[in-house]
C-alpha cells in the first residue's frame, strides 16, 4: 500500500472509532498489533493484540458515557509511518478534556500494526482519567 491508501485506511478507522463501529476496527487492526499511550495515568501504556486495544477504546467510551470524540484534524500519510492530528474532546466525572493529540500510526499489509497516542498535555489527560 502507498501512502493515499495508508492515510484512507486511517481515515477509516477514524469514522469507525467515532461511530462505535468495533467490527471495522476489528478489521483494520492486524491481530498482534500494539498501542502505545503516553502518560502514566490508569489508561497509559501499551495495549498488545488487536482484543486489547480495542478493549482500550471501549473503557475510554464506557469512562465518558459515550461521547469521547477523536476529531481529525489532519492525517499525512507516508509508506512507513502515517500520522493524524486530532483534537480529543470528552466529557466524564465532571471533568471536560479538550486537547490536540497526535498518532503515529504504521501500517503494513493494508491493516494498523501499531499506534502511539501523543498528548499535548500528558499530565492534563492523565488526571481526566482518574
Amino acid at each position: 500500500m502507498g501512502s493515499a491508501e495508508n492515510v484512507e485506511l486511517v481515515r477509516r478507522g477514524y469514522e469507525a472509532f467515532n461511530a462505535g463501529d468495533m467490527a471495522t476496527l476489528s478489521e483494520i487492526f492486524a491481530e498482534d498489533a500494539v498501542w502505545h499511550v503516553a502518560g502514566s495515568g490508569v489508561l497509559s501504556g501499551t495495549k498488545q493484540g488487536r482484543d486489547a486495544i480495542l478493549a482500550y477504546f471501549g473503557e475510554l467510551g464506557a469512562r465518558t458515557q459515550g461521547n469521547f470524540q477523536a476529531k481529525v484534524q489532519d492525517i499525512v500519510g507516508g509508506e512507513g509511518h502515517t500520522v493524524a492530528i486530532q483534537q480529543t474532546v470528552a466529557e466524564g466525572n465532571g471533568k471536560t478534556l479538550d486537547m490536540g493529540s497526535v498518532i503515529a500510526f504504521v501500517v503494513r499489509d493494508g491493516k494498523v500494526t501499531e499506534g502511539r497516542e501523543y498528548f499535548e498535555d500528558t499530565a492534563k489527560s492523565d488526571d481526566f482519567w482518574t
